[in-house]
């Protein structure tokens, strides 16, 4: 399932999901009203309606149970799957532009553009071109790619490059240069039209 920033949302929908549990804190702070405890709100949108369902407490759950075994937040992040902004990217030794890149290959020179990002990232958008192969895969796939080629290494915005850089140059690689930015310095500075994720 893609992220909200993936797929998009109706901005209304999470407002008035916020507005109720701005209300429902409140009530809980003062001590007036009478909170959503043991109550389950239903919204359906198109229909302008709101059901309610009673929930009851069961004495085996993990966080609110007679005896909870998970007692710490967890990365929401990390557990939806969904990419955090990435640091930016250490520079090493071989860099190359966007703008560069795009003229040599406006000039029809052969280069090699190896894409490390996530399966996920690659089908929302890709440098024309690129070969695909994820960081993960890197350590077992390696011998697939030809160590005496000049080769430009991508990801979303170059650390994840740097990483297979590195360990590329471990295995022998020697014409390497890691794309400035990444694909979102392609998206910026060279097609606008390229979706960013």
């Amino acid at each position: 399932m893609p992220s909200c920033a993936e797929g998009g949302e109706l901005g209304i929908l999470p407002g008035l999901v916020g507005c109720i549990q701005a209300t429902e804190a409140i009530k809980l702070i003062i001590g007036k009203g009478e909170p959503l405890i043991g109550r389950l709100i239903l919204y359906d949108a198109l229909a302008m309606t709101f059901r309610e369902f009673k929930v009851r407490r069961n004495p085996k759950c993990p966080i609110c149970g007679d005896h909870p075994t998970i007692t710490r937040l967890i990365d929401y992040e990390q557990f939806c799957g969904i990419r955090g902004q990435e640091a930016p990217a250490v520079p090493v030794d071989g860099e190359t532009t966007v703008e560069e890149l795009k003229a040599r290959l406006d000039r029809g020179e052969k280069i090699f553009i190896l894409d490390v990002r996530n399966p996920e990232e690659f089908q929302i958008c890709r440098i024309p071109g690129s070969v695909f192969l994820p960081l993960p895969e890197l350590p077992r796939r390696f011998r697939e790619l030809e160590p005496n080629q000049e080769m430009v290494v991508h990801c979303k915005s170059g650390l994840r490059s740097a990483r297979a850089i590195a360990f590329l140059r471990q295995q022998g690689f020697t014409k390497l240069k890691n794309l400035q930015g990444g694909i979102l310095a392609w998206a910026d500075r060279v097609d606008r039209t390229m979706p960013k994720y």
